[in-house]
């Protein structure tokens, strides 16, 4: 097991994150199976009035720690030990690490795009983009890793199946972030799988994304909320 660890630290290490916030959320909603909305909010859910409309972008990072239920936690974490350490095998730190979180934040500003008034919390948008980073990684290398393919499309059915049981199950799963982060991630893992010099240039592109949804999303909100 430490070997492991050792070998997968970037994954394990989101991993303890997530259980350190979903703790730590666990104590202020004084329950460890079911969280209380408003200390997920306080805690940094994701919230548009509060995220677009108060500025409070900073949200869109801590909302990806935050998770609403035992359930919540247990499936999202167990698809990231299933999908994160293969991310491992074959992305360096930095590109592993830009993926997730570019996936995980421009999951939700879609989110925030698709459902102004609703709480949104989950790493699942940055997982579904860890994911997505995979599926880029083997079609642009499909001629050559063919056994490969075939294991991951199995761990794909699998976390396809987790994820309906969470979004049939958590009120404040939204899928439409899992689908922003799945194509950021697969962006990501195709063009970095090819060159790590494409770091610079993904990263540039998707700052530049999220710069976009954040001078559009206030307007969008002061015609719809007012």
């Amino acid at each position: 097991m430490l070997q492991d660890i050792q070998r997968y630290k970037l994954t394990y290490t989101l991993i303890a994150l997530n259980i350190l916030s979903y703790i730590l959320a666990a104590f202020q909603s004084q329950s460890l199976t079911d969280m209380n909305l408003e200390a997920l909010v306080n805690m940094g859910a994701l919230y548009g009035p509060l995220t677009v409309l108060q500025g409070e972008w900073w949200r869109l990072f801590t909302a990806m720690f935050l998770h609403g239920g035992m359930t919540h936690i247990l499936m999202n974490m167990f698809s990231l030990y299933l999908i994160g350490r293969g991310a491992e095998m074959y992305f360096d730190t930095k590109s592993y690490l830009s993926i997730y979180l570019f996936s995980g934040i421009i999951g939700g500003l879609v989110s925030l795009y698709i459902h102004p008034e609703s709480v949104g919390i989950g790493a699942s948008g940055a997982i579904f983009g860890v994911f997505g980073a995979l599926a880029g990684f083997f079609l642009a290398h499909k001629d050559k890793i063919a056994t490969q393919s075939k294991a991951f499309m199995k761990d794909f059915a699998m976390i396809i199946g987790l994820n309906l049981v969470i979004g049939f199950s958590i009120p404040s799963v939204d899928v439409s972030a899992h689908i922003g982060g799945l194509i950021v991630g697969f962006l990501g893992g195709y063009f970095l799988s090819k060159s790590r010099h494409f770091l610079v240039l993904y990263s540039s592109a998707m700052v530049l994304v999220m710069v976009a949804f954040m001078l559009y999303l206030p307007t969008q909100y002061a015609q719809m909320l007012f």
